[in-house]
């Protein structure tokens, strides 16, 4: 087995190699001709020539819960009823016959965090799901943190009904106050006996974030709400994610010691709104210079998930490494979502979820042969098709008359 070092635990070139897969897990991985341990009644696939990487992650969709093509009936992201949710899950709303997840596999991603949209101040739970599943339930992995959004999008939303939040003082107002009031509530509970406690939904997830058992995933572009959401963390002592982190550069030196992780994206956005005038090809760049731990995100739909590889392609083409840049769309979220020990790189024992490329994976030209999800194979792309792997069967044959 050849192995670039740069790429270990990322991008394996197997010349000869061999992967043993057995009950959802990876079972072994080696240079050489398979252990006769591992082969027995094996089923054999040839993959000579072949780039073998993890499967792929993003960090930060609405996947399924704001469904391609589906418009009203299909977004269930955002409930703006009242601006602080935290009992939502976006497990509930989660439909697995959205189109994008089978966009998701073609595309190599295996893994997706799904979470809450942001106009609400805490928007709700997010989920980490498998990409492959007819029942939303089996597709679970984990929890993807307790969504919250600073700046504009609270600010507008509620604003534009003339309650609260109208400003940012009011945001970060809102949020202190549902924390104390679930700190209180708390201390309250616990001085009862167990006959007497009550049971509070709003409050009993925010006390799992208080108690550091889900992290505040928090959705800030400009630097000054960015530095607002670590205020609040370090206050309450919470595990933070900085997502989108548009203006990071202007504070890089700050996110980094304060060692939050970064989920950045969308990267192919305009200026289309007034908190992203000052995006930056620098953001990323600096981040990953100053040590912070990062990981891509496409925000499905705001970019389609099927474009992730291209993320870190663009972000290898800025000037990060190979390996750095491959890292923030597998290992890098795997970590950032609390789950590097079961998916994110090639290792024993860690889930089976594997792509087949037939070349680079973060060259454009590079094409998705395989994907490998809990051990099963749910895609193998027709070779014929290679070119035209994109287009159904019902975009094709049409004749038009002018």
């Amino acid at each position: 087995m050849e192995m670039d070092e740069d790429r270990q635990n990322s991008w394996l070139v197997h010349d000869p190699g061999w992967i043993a897969v057995g009950h959802g897990k990876i079972m072994g991985i080696g240079a050489g001709s398979l252990p006769s341990v591992f082969k027995g009644d094996a089923d054999i696939i040839d993959l000579k020539g072949k780039t073998i990487t993890p499967g792929l992650i993003d960090a930060h969709t609405h996947v399924g819960i704001l469904e391609e093509a589906h418009a009203k009936e299909g977004d269930d992201a955002n409930e703006t009823s009242e601006p602080v949710t935290p009992h939502l899950r976006a497990l509930d709303a989660v439909n697995p016959r959205d189109m994008a997840f089978k966009a998701a596999i073609e595309s190599g991603i295996t893994c997706v965090c799904c979470l809450p949209g942001s106009t609400n101040i805490i928007g709700g739970l997010g989920v980490v799901l498998k990409t492959h599943g007819s029942c939303v339930d089996e597709m679970v992995v984990g929890e993807g943190g307790l969504k919250a959004a600073f700046g504009e999008n609270p600010k507008r939303c509620y604003g534009e009904k003339k309650t609260s939040p109208i400003t940012r003082m009011a945001v970060a107002g809102l949020l202190r106050e549902s924390l104390v009031q679930a700190d209180n509530w708390r201390r309250k509970n616990n001085s009862w006996n167990e006959e007497e406690r009550e049971r509070d939904l709003h409050k009993e997830i925010l006390v799992r974030l208080l108690d550091g058992e889900i992290t505040m995933r928090a959705h800030a572009h400009r630097a000054d709400d960015i530095l607002t959401a670590m205020r609040i963390a370090n206050e309450f002592n919470l595990s933070l994610v900085l997502d989108h982190c548009t203006e990071g550069h202007y504070i890089a030196e700050g996110i980094a010691s304060s060692g939050h992780p970064v989920v950045y994206g969308p990267m192919f956005l305009g200026r289309v709104k007034q908190e992203l005038e000052g995006m930056s090809e620098a953001t990323p760049l600096v981040l990953n210079q100053l040590g912070v731990k990062m990981a891509l995100a496409t925000d499905h739909p705001e970019i389609s998930i099927k474009y992730l590889p291209l993320c870190a392609s663009i972000l290898h083409k800025w000037g990060l490494s190979w390996k750095d840049a491959f890292s923030c769309i597998t290992i890098n979220p795997a970590d950032i979502l609390g789950l590097g020990h079961r998916i994110g790189s090639l290792a024993p024992q860690k889930d089976a979820d594997i792509v087949v490329w037939d070349g680079d994976p973060l060259d454009i030209h590079s094409g998705v042969e395989m994907v490998i999800i809990d051990g099963d194979v749910v895609f193998k792309r027709d070779g014929k098709n290679k070119k035209n792997n994109c287009l159904r069967e019902a975009d094709v044959g049409w004749k038009f008359q002018i």
